[in-house]
């Protein structure tokens, strides 16, 4: 009985995995690349002038400096690099 129950287990978890993988994955990627991008949204505002684009003034930004000091450096790396047109096809 516990065989057939563990069998039956599997069935289901087979289909719940294809179930997310054809309705649920693609709005997860599309969820995490937007959240991406509205964090380097936010810290280009607060942080610009680290790149010269002065956009809030300084007392706000240094008082959000200590929620962003761990994603400057990625966020450097992000807005810094070179894009051509293969970038917006990914």
């Amino acid at each position: 009985m516990s065989e057939q129950r563990s069998k039956w287990q599997n069935f289901l978890d087979s289909v719940k995995s294809v179930l997310y993988g054809m309705a649920g994955h693609d709005m997860t990627r599309f969820a995490l690349k937007t959240r991406g991008s509205m964090e380097h949204l936010f810290i280009l505002v607060t942080m610009g002038d680290l790149l010269g684009i002065p956009i809030l003034p300084p007392y706000y930004s240094l008082r959000l400096l200590p929620y962003v000091v761990p994603q400057i450096a990625t966020w450097k790396r992000r807005m810094l690099r070179e894009r051509d047109l293969t970038d917006a096809l990914a």
